[in-house]
């Protein structure tokens, strides 16, 4: 998305300056929501270029290491996390074969924009996608008050993805672990399009470890869905921070370009670093819809199961609670179809001030009283 519409929160010789030396050509955003943002010199990562691998490229390993580090890339409207207890957050150590990108030469680049980015999805009564609406089908209410303007609207179907298949590896999820492996294989093959849609792979017990970095190429992405071996602990929050911060955050392209997580977990968590609301958080910054698999078999919902329905809900995903071995595979084909069914829409707006804010957001169906949109609850507007 090209940011326009600047308003400038400080320094306009600051931006004045950037429009010379780049001429007539813009800046590209991340797909984020967008506000005053700073990117800023990433910290040396464990984790390795968000680039696919080369072709002929072997599946690639990296093992975490949740060491304190700080958000390295550009955050929409960031605003600074409560810190969790150890003062930490997830981090993942790469051992792929790619070269390291030089961290000392990275710019500087400051980008006011004022329009909020929200991919949402839109069912009838009974379940079913509609995926036939205008954008003056829709009014989007920021923070209790109308938004100023739809600025863009695009049907999601044939927008790129970005996927991260998040599997939980720890001893708790041992029982069904080869069956979810064949299923999260199939869906990886049957979603992603090779020169058009990526995938990453990380298993996660006490840490997140990466078994296939972002690619298009689904055999590579099944070679790393295998390479998961289940043991250990919990580290659930963890993976979901350093998945959405240091994957799919980083990972900008030119255009439109839909984020999403697929979850398999029990929802149990005994190693993060971060809470289950920082993770949250983390996902909503980098616009990413989480769809939460649970791997639960005790045939009626615990504990876990909530918590996986909470980060669900609040990103504008979806639940699924598959007691039986064989629903896992219905789950991911309902993911597949809803991933293709869905909208898009930049808005600005009626109030948005620089106080680092948390807005709610809801989109309404106009004239459709029988049609439920979901979409992510909120997100946060810049801070000075």
């Amino acid at each position: 998305m090209r940011a326009r519409n600047a308003f400038s929160l400080s320094g306009v010789a600051l931006l004045a300056t950037l429009v010379s030396a780049q001429g007539t050509e813009q800046d590209e955003l991340p797909s984020a929501p967008s506000a005053a943002q700073q990117q800023s010199k990433p910290q040396a990562p464990a984790t390795p270029p968000q680039t696919a691998p080369a072709p002929g490229e072997p599946a690639s390993q990296e093992k975490a290491s949740p060491t304190p580090t700080q958000p390295q890339t550009t955050l929409p409207a960031e605003q600074p996390a409560t810190q969790s207890p150890k003062n930490e957050s997830p981090k993942a150590n790469d051992k792929t074969s790619s070269p390291e990108t030089s961290e000392e030469t990275a710019p500087t680049i400051f980008r006011t924009v004022n329009e909020v980015n929200v991919v949402f999805t839109v069912t009838d009564k009974h379940g079913r996608y509609v995926k036939d609406l205008k954008k003056n089908d829709f009014k989007v209410i920021d923070d209790t008050r109308p938004a100023d303007e739809i600025r863009s609207f695009h049907n999601e179907t044939d927008l790129p993805l970005q996927v991260g298949l998040l599997v939980d590896a720890s001893n708790s999820v041992r029982d069904r672990f080869k069956f979810e492996q064949e299923s999260a294989i199939e869906f990886l093959n049957q979603t992603i399009r090779p020169k058009y849609d990526k995938a990453f792979v990380v298993g996660f017990d006490a840490t997140p470890e990466v078994t296939q970095d972002f690619t298009d190429n689904t055999e590579f992405l099944s070679r790393g869905v295998r390479a998961l071996r289940p043991g250990g602990g919990t580290a659930l929050y963890d993976a979901i921070y350093y998945a959405c911060r240091d994957k799919l955050l980083k990972a900008q392209q030119r255009g439109p370009v839909r984020r999403a997580i697929i979850l398999l977990s029990d929802g149990d968590d005994n190693q993060s670093h971060v809470s289950r609301e920082e993770a949250i958080d983390m996902a909503q910054r980098a616009e990413v819809i989480v769809y939460t698999i649970s791997t639960n078999i005790i045939g009626s919902r615990n504990k876990g199961d909530k918590i996986l329905e909470r980060i669900a809900n609040a990103t504008g995903g979806r639940p699924f609670f598959p007691f039986q071995i064989t629903d896992v595979a219905n789950a991911f084909a309902e993911i597949q179809d809803e991933l293709r069914s869905q909208y898009a829409l930049s808005y600005k707006p009626a109030d948005l001030k620089a106080d680092g804010r948390y807005h709610s957001i809801e989109i309404l169906a106009q004239n459709h009283k029988n049609l439920r949109v979901r979409s992510r609850r909120g997100y946060y507007a810049p801070a000075q």
